[in-house]
């Protein structure tokens, strides 16, 4: 086998079914949504945010184990999924905006946000930002900034070659090919085997998933924003302005993210928070969904039943 060609796929289980969804209209773009479970009067309904590149699709597993006890919705962010897809900037900001109004005009009360990686940093700027959307704040894996009060001092010749590549990284053709690169369905595969521990998880339908919306018209210019947008509010910042009751659950087995060295961070500035930590990857919603299934059911029915009610 070439070094670069792609490992042979395992065996995958039977897929699990879709939710049935439908499109919400916001500002003028259409944003797609899944819900499953009924309304329970004495407890919030739950709202999942997926990360980059993935969509409503990644919380399939969870839907199915959290449905017959929460009001169960996921939505597409815009830019991802089965949502439109702008040539524009995008952020916390915009995502921030986004799910307010969701949760505000097609939900109509206090939700649990849960935010795996980019959608956890989405989550925290509604819960910070927005607070009356939130009755509770679960975070699997977050992304997003905190202040670098004592930033590491950098040689002029490391300086110079980081601009030159984000510098790069920003003309279209560049953007392009890094793009038809990693959208590739063996590289998308090669990408999860290393952020999964459990390569089982790793499906020819994730897959799929993940790789069906890259082919949508506007897909490059979401991908590109990625190098050019601003960087949003770090969250320490955030922080400081939650008031609801946070759950942190943390794949620590994560490459991408120093789990113990971020929960640190985290609890530093919100001591008040619970957490555990996973035998997984940067997707333990995906991975491990039974585990985190039955550390947010208590949670929630413990923590934010009587912040829904206020």
């Amino acid at each position: 086998m070439s070094p670069l060609s792609s490992p042979p796929p395992s065996p995958s289980p039977s897929p699990l079914p879709t939710e049935p969804g439908q499109h919400w209209q916001w500002r003028g773009q259409s944003i797609y949504y899944v819900r499953a479970g009924i309304p329970h009067p004495d407890r919030p309904p739950l709202l999942m945010v997926h990360g980059f590149g993935a969509s409503t699709d990644h919380w399939r597993k969870a839907i199915a184990q959290l449905k017959d006890t929460f009001d169960v919705w996921a939505i597409d962010l815009i830019g991802f999924g089965r949502s439109a897809k702008l040539d524009q900037v995008y952020g916390g900001e915009l995502w921030r905006d986004q799910l307010h109004d969701f949760i505000t005009e097609v939900i109509g009360q206090p939700v649990v946000l849960a935010g795996n990686s980019l959608g956890g940093y989405a989550c925290l700027c509604v819960a910070a930002q927005r607070p009356d959307s939130a009755a509770g704040l679960v975070l699997l894996n977050s992304a997003g900034p905190f202040s670098d009060n004592t930033p590491v001092a950098k040689s002029p010749m490391a300086e110079a070659w980081g601009s030159l590549v984000r510098g790069v990284l920003r003309q279209p053709w560049a953007s392009f090919l890094l793009f038809q690169y990693a959208r590739q369905p063996w590289m998308i595969r090669r990408t999860l085997e290393q952020v999964y521990l459990d390569q089982s998880a790793v499906t020819d339908q994730l897959v799929e998933d993940i790789y069906r919306p890259s082919c949508d018209a506007g897909a490059l210019q979401v991908f590109a924003s990625v190098f050019s947008s601003p960087q949003g509010e770090p969250i320490d910042v955030l922080l400081r302005q939650l008031s609801c009751p946070l759950l942190m659950l943390w794949g620590e087995g994560d490459p991408w993210i120093q789990a113990r060295e971020r929960s640190a961070k985290f609890r530093d500035v919100y001591p008040q928070l619970t957490e555990h930590f996973l035998n997984a990857g940067h997707c333990p919603h995906d991975e491990v969904p039974d585990q985190v299934s039955a550390l947010l059911t208590p949670w929630i029915l413990s923590e934010c039943v009587s912040t829904a009610r206020l």
